[in-house]
């Protein structure tokens, strides 16, 4: 006897915006349209308590060193602030730096040198969100439709990016990440940060917000 389903699936989640909350709109819709950023983010007024570090990252992946030291310089001629200067790595050329609104972004390329002039583009915006445990909330976003493309047992997680996504969404251990953009891990209160959700509004297993909206 076959038995028939006719409940209609659950929709997977996935990013449809992301919105930072920041206590001064004004000044940050400023610095964002300085850095070129104001098309892929929206913002608000939030004067919710936070302290220290947010807890997140947010990352851009360019084609060279030359769009790294563009985007760098666009960011601190706003008014951002150097948390790590641009440099060599093992894995390529990047830098880190600090918005007025406190938000940490990181320019990063795999490239070891320039062909070509820099540019403003962008190859890839990611979330890197610093977690407590990696394979628990791994697990609670596979719960939720989402897809893991990448994953490195409990300390690096990358999911699978739909057509209604801005941005790729990835886990790393808060310490970790804290680490590796130079500042301190303790932070307190908002994360100050929202997504945009395809599906409804809930919260993460470390506080992250997402909101339902309607897919772009």
């Amino acid at each position: 006897m076959v038995m028939t389903n006719n409940t209609a699936p659950t929709a997977p989640t996935a990013i449809t915006s992301v919105t930072l909350e920041v206590a001064d709109l004004d000044a940050a819709t400023r610095f964002y349209t300085a850095f070129g950023l104001h098309t892929h983010l929206h913002l608000r007024t939030s004067d919710t308590h936070t302290t220290g570090f947010h807890g997140f990252t947010l990352a851009l992946t360019v084609s060279s060193p030359a769009n790294v030291d563009h985007f760098l310089t666009a960011a601190l001629t706003a008014g951002a602030t150097v948390l790590k200067p641009a440099a060599k790595s093992l894995w390529g050329y990047s830098g880190v730096v600090q918005a007025p609104d406190g938000t940490i972004w990181k320019i990063a390329t795999s490239a070891k040198k320039d062909t070509g002039p820099a540019t403003h583009e962008i190859d890839d915006i990611v979330l890197l969100i610093g977690v407590d445990d990696v394979k628990a909330t791994k697990q609670f976003y596979v719960d939720r439709g989402l897809t893991v493309a990448k994953s490195f047992g409990g300390k690096y997680a990358e999911f699978a990016t739909g057509q209604a996504s801005p941005v790729k969404l990835a886990l790393y251990k808060r310490r970790a990440l804290a680490k590796d953009l130079g500042v301190p891990v303790d932070g307190t209160g908002s994360h100050r940060i929202v997504l945009g959700s395809t599906t409804d509004t809930f919260t993460d297993l470390d506080g992250f917000t997402w909101e339902a909206t309607t897919a772009a």
